[in-house]
């Protein structure tokens, strides 16, 4: 067996998987074991709860993998070296002495490489993958298709910003990139930033926020910002924008502001003006990605697609990929951020360096921690609070939802990735037109704009959402129908729209008995989903995180494993 440890430890989203014989066996985001937001600390709590779970020791690893290639980004930025990015370099040694501080539970040293020359019994083999290769891996080894076309589409790797790819058994073939500094992920970050957003962050926030907008009041501004022709190529106007630069805060320049007036602060009211321009920023973005995807399915004639990267996130544009190109078919993973890039570094050198084939499509992302019942119990006991047992939560937990109280449902294995798909989620009644404002101001402490998603049994999403194909990992919007959206207004945005999870049996049972119970109660067959979280936290990952959670909130209801608190 051949057993590989994937790190993603280059910005944010850092972690770690740990990848046998090409299935992933762990998965865990650092974030969610140190609670530090889009955290950028090295993976090493992460690494050592992979290695817990997988009941292994640092020894039994066979190679280590990063989705990114240091050498290439020092090429890029020596000419801008300076104090401020001195750690660039520093990345070369980063990941070999932080790994000897694992191995050898001693602290970093300056002299790392002599020491392991000095390793007789397990040398650190570690291999460098490059950062849109691993975007693209974490996405084609993961879809199930023999071949497929391929585009990653982020920020900026180590150089490129798009990687124009396909994928055919187990090789990647690179087509075409587009190179650093033009970016359409930048592109939608400079306005996250200019509309008084958290970059890396509220990239969501824009999206949600353009539903209220018009995008013709200010789309003839943001449009002139970019061009792009139908061989796949994309520029921009860098003179609004100040990202490439390295040395002012702000990802746009004064000139932005000149053309559409002063930035909004972070603290400053939202008004129409800002939702018009969010707005307009979704418009030119997927106006953008559909002229780049047009452009490769002229160049591959592929009828599947996969698409992975920062962008692959914008669920809005995703939904309307396949009613906009000839593709007839979708795949994007639950993790096509940075945080997959550990996963994608690890198969791309399985499949593709090792020469393995590829195994089918991924059925569910439940990669990682879990709690028995005893332990939760002994948690629930240290915590002095009153709790009762419940043989089957699924149908108790039904019942509170559709009685219209707001739970918190901690199950199973973690989720890897951004989004909660019903293990560590907070659940609600769809059917209630004041629950979004609930959860807003009660339990999230979030702007008011902010949509929520559905988690509906796999059997009837046809019946509730157009042109609507499965969507196992809620990664991509459709409209909701007409004659439903009165029926399940908590989830049914101000657009029409609705992001949507797709649950079968397969994939999480428990959870699918669930909504099946509310179908039963209730004739609707979906229950509002959104992350089990407070504004500015991680998702819940252990029984205490919970705890602390649902006492730090109006959640009515905990069912944590087989037991129910309640305030």
């Amino acid at each position: 067996m051949t057993t590989i440890l994937g790190l993603n430890n280059m910005g944010h989203d850092t972690s770690a998987a740990i990848i046998r014989d090409g299935e992933i066996i762990a998965a865990i985001t650092e974030e969610r074991l140190n609670r530090k937001k889009k955290s950028n600390d090295f993976p090493i709590m992460s690494i050592k709860k992979c290695l817990e779970i997988c009941n292994l020791k640092f020894e039994d690893i066979d190679v280590v993998t990063t989705g990114w290639n240091p050498v290439i980004h020092l090429k890029r930025l020596f000419p801008k070296m300076s104090n401020s990015n001195r750690f660039r370099p520093e990345y070369l040694y980063s990941v070999p002495n932080f790994l000897m501080q694992l191995h050898s539970n001693n602290e970093p040293s300056n002299n790392t490489f002599t020491e392991l020359k000095l390793l007789d019994k397990n040398p650190i083999d570690i291999k460098y993958i490059t950062h849109h290769l691993a975007h693209a891996a974490s996405s084609f080894y993961l879809s199930g298709y023999k071949k497929s076309a391929i585009l990653s589409i982020d920020g900026f790797g180590e150089q490129e910003t798009t990687l124009y790819a396909t994928g055919e058994n187990n090789k990647i073939m690179p087509l075409k990139s587009i190179l650093f500094p033009y970016s359409l992920g930048i592109f939608y970050r400079a306005f996250t930033d200019y509309l008084g957003f958290i970059i890396n962050m509220d990239e969501w926030k824009v999206m949600g926020a353009g539903s209220y907008g018009d995008p013709s009041v200010y789309y003839d501004k943001i449009r002139k910002l970019v061009s792009y022709d139908d061989d796949g190529n994309f520029e921009m106007d860098l003179s609004y924008f100040d990202y490439y630069t390295f040395d002012r805060p702000a990802d746009y320049s004064t000139k932005m502001e000149t053309l559409l007036g002063k930035a909004r602060k972070k603290d400053e009211p939202i008004t129409q003006k800002h939702y018009d321009i969010a707005a307009t920023v979704q418009k030119v973005t997927e106006e953008v990605l559909i002229n780049m995807l047009n452009y490769l399915y002229k160049v591959t004639k592929c009828e599947n697609l996969v698409i992975a990267g920062g962008v692959a996130m914008n669920t809005l544009a995703m939904g309307k990929i396949l009613k906009n190109t000839p593709f007839k078919n979708l795949y994007i993973s639950p993790f096509p951020d940075d945080n997959g890039v550990n996963i994608g570094s690890a198969l791309y050198y399985y499949h593709n360096i090792l020469d393995n084939p590829a195994k089918g499509q991924l059925g569910s992302n439940y990669f990682g921690s879990e709690y028995s019942d005893d332990f939760i119990k002994s948690e629930l006991d240290k915590s002095k609070l009153k709790y009762k047992y419940l043989e089957q939560p699924e149908d108790v937990a039904a019942r509170y939802i559709s009685d219209g109280k707001i739970i918190g449902w901690f199950q199973g294995r973690m989720e890897f990735g951004q989004r909660a798909l019903g293990n560590r989620s907070i659940l609600a009644d769809p059917r209630d037109p004041n629950m979004k404002d609930k959860i807003n101001k009660a339990i999230k402490f979030r702007e008011e704009f902010r949509p929520f998603a559905s988690s509906i049994i796999i059997e009837h999403y046809k019946d509730y959402f157009v042109d609507a194909s499965p969507t196992p990992f809620m990664e991509k919007i459709f409209d909701v129908k007409e004659e439903k959206r009165k029926i399940i207004p908590a989830v049914t945005h101000i657009d029409g729209t609705g992001r949507i999870q797709t649950v079968s049996k397969e994939q999480n049972l428990l959870y699918w008995k669930l909504i099946n119970k509310f179908y039963e109660l209730t004739k609707v067959p979906l229950v509002l989903n959104t992350s089990f979280n407070l504004k500015g936290e991680p998702i819940v990952c252990t029984p205490n995180d919970a705890i602390r959670t649902f006492h730090s909130c109006g959640l009515d209801a905990l069912f944590i494993g087989k037991f129910l608190v309640e305030k």
